[in-house]
């Protein structure tokens, strides 16, 4: 099992002068969840290295046992220091595809000609795509091997746009990705603000917020495994 997790490239938070980036637990869970069941794991970012991390998600009130597992990896963080340019991989070299959350997604991901590239080729081979939370950002601008939108006629789910409201950021995105999902024609569906909810639609897994990262990649790892 290879798979390639996508990270954002993206820092900046609109016009807030803060800092974005990728979502901590959105990474770490996932990453252990599918290392620890054998899969081999690339990461990746647009620009390739140390791909900004959120620094939101690395307060101590939004630790978790993955986060401060990840803390305590040196491997892990060498590893993700040096992530590689995703314009230089081919989808034939990987089984799946993932992309972790975080605002940062929202601003670099849906337009980006390699990420769009790979997620095509991925949908022509049949083979899964997984994204957490804003990380179906990166959905929106797929192509079906149809022509048509990625998500279309999908049941998906992602950050709501409560969820977004909640953290008040509603005005800052580029977009409201629930919004941006169903005008994709996704069959958009969504559980209580922040607990755990993943859909699964053939071979397109998408989990809603944080709390969906790890049920997420256990998903994924399923359809790899049926497959």
């Amino acid at each position: 099992m290879k798979i390639l997790m996508v990270l954002t490239s993206h820092d900046r938070l609109g016009d807030t002068g803060k800092k974005t980036g990728f979502w901590l637990e959105e990474f770490a869970a996932p990453y252990y969840a599918l290392k620890e069941a054998g899969a081999a794991i690339t990461l990746a970012s647009p620009k390739g290295g140390q791909p900004p991390l959120d620094p939101k998600s690395d307060l101590p009130e939004n630790q978790t046992e993955a986060t401060e597992r990840f803390h305590a990896d040196a491997a892990a963080q060498s590893e993700l220091a040096r992530t590689k340019r995703l314009a230089d991989l081919s989808a034939d070299a990987f089984g799946a595809i993932f992309y972790p959350g975080g605002h940062g997604p929202m601003w670099d991901l849906p337009e980006n000609p390699a990420s769009l590239a790979l997620l095509e080729a991925f949908t022509r081979a049949g083979k899964p795509i997984a994204a957490v939370c804003h990380g179906p950002a990166a959905l929106v601008n797929g192509r079906g091997a149809d022509g048509e939108p990625l998500v279309k006629g999908k049941r998906v789910t992602g950050f709501a746009n409560t969820e977004e409201e909640a953290v008040g950021l509603t005005r800052v995105v580029p977009f409201l990705l629930e919004d941006r999902l169903k005008e994709r024609g996704g069959l958009y569906s969504k559980a209580a603000d922040w607990a755990p909810y993943v859909q699964v639609d053939g071979t397109l897994v998408t989990g809603q917020n944080p709390a969906s990262s790890k049920p997420a990649a256990e998903a994924l790892l399923n359809l790899l495994r049926a497959g």
